[in-house]
Parts: C-alpha cells; sequence; structure tokens
C-alpha cells in the first residue's frame, strides 16, 4: 500500500503547526518553505485538514493556521483519512461503509480467497495509525530538523 504525497505532506505540515509551542497562527507560506513544499499543493493539503477539524485558520496580517485540538489528541488514522480516503491495500477493496470490505471482482464479494490476507493487512495499518499520535511525531521530531522561526 503506497500512500500519495498528500499524506506525506500533510503529515509534515502538521507535525510544524505541532512543533509551534507559542500557539500563534503559521503562514502556510512559512511551512512551505521550510519544508520545501509547494505552496499551492499545501493550500489543497491544508483544506482538507482544515474539513476533517484537524486545522483551524485565522485571517488576517497575523493569520495562518494552528491544530485545532492538541497534538495528542490528533491520531494518524484521523489524518489519513482526511487526506487520502478510505485505506484500502488493494484496488478491488470496497468499503461499504459499515465496516465491511467487499471484494470488486465477485458477484456477492463474500467469498475471495484472498480477502482475509487482505483484510488483515488493512486492519494492521489502521491500527498502527490509529496508535500513532502527532504528540509522537512531534516529539520524535530532530531538534536539528528545520523548524519555523515565529515572531510574535
Amino acid at each position: 500500500m503506497i500512500f500519495t504525497t498528500k499524506a506525506e505532506y500533510g503529515v509534515r505540515l502538521l507535525i510544524q503547526l505541532g512543533r509551534q509551542e507559542s500557539g500563534h497562527p503559521v503562514s502556510l507560506k512559512a511551512i512551505a518553505e521550510v519544508e520545501n513544499l509547494p505552496l499551492a499543493y499545501c493550500e489543497r493539503i491544508a483544506a482538507l485538514l482544515k474539513k476533517a477539524g484537524l486545522v483551524a485558520a485565522t485571517r488576517g496580517a497575523h493569520g495562518g493556521y494552528v491544530l485545532a485540538r492538541p497534538a495528542s489528541e490528533i491520531t494518524m488514522d484521523q489524518a489519513v483519512l482526511a487526506l487520502e480516503g478510505a485505506i484500502a491495500p488493494m484496488d478491488c477493496f470496497i468499503d461499504d461503509r459499515e465496516s465491511r470490505v467487499l471484494c470488486s471482482h465477485l458477484a456477492d464479494g463474500e467469498h475471495c480467497a484472498t480477502k482475509l490476507l487482505w483484510t488483515r493487512v488493512q486492519m494492521g495499518v489502521i491500527k498502527s495509525l490509529q496508535r500513532t499520535t502527532l504528540a509522537e511525531l512531534v516529539d520524535f521530531a530532530s531538534p536539528t530538523e528545520k523548524t519555523l522561526e515565529i515572531h510574535g
């Protein structure tokens, strides 16, 4: 299972916001510069994170983005779901929104011989993402890693 750059860049954006102890809003331009990311793409990613309630935005000269809740309350499954949508290890998986995974290449969707394997893979990934908080990633970040300088 390969996640797209939306997940990668979105997590990096969240980590930068989580590293801000001041609680002051941070511009996407500043995050894009320090992370070497395309600003237009960061804007689309931030919109997805805002829609999911993970970040909040303020307007004005000193506006920008902040975490919508403490980093310890933001899990990576929330972030990845907001950015990537449903997590499926195979293209043939269909989530019917009732916590069931169906197989698209079989009529009944229930008797696919490989479904057990791919369901276990899917659940393993989801559980790992659920157990990982943004606070853990922020704490894990190297002190020498690039960080934003906020002057308030």
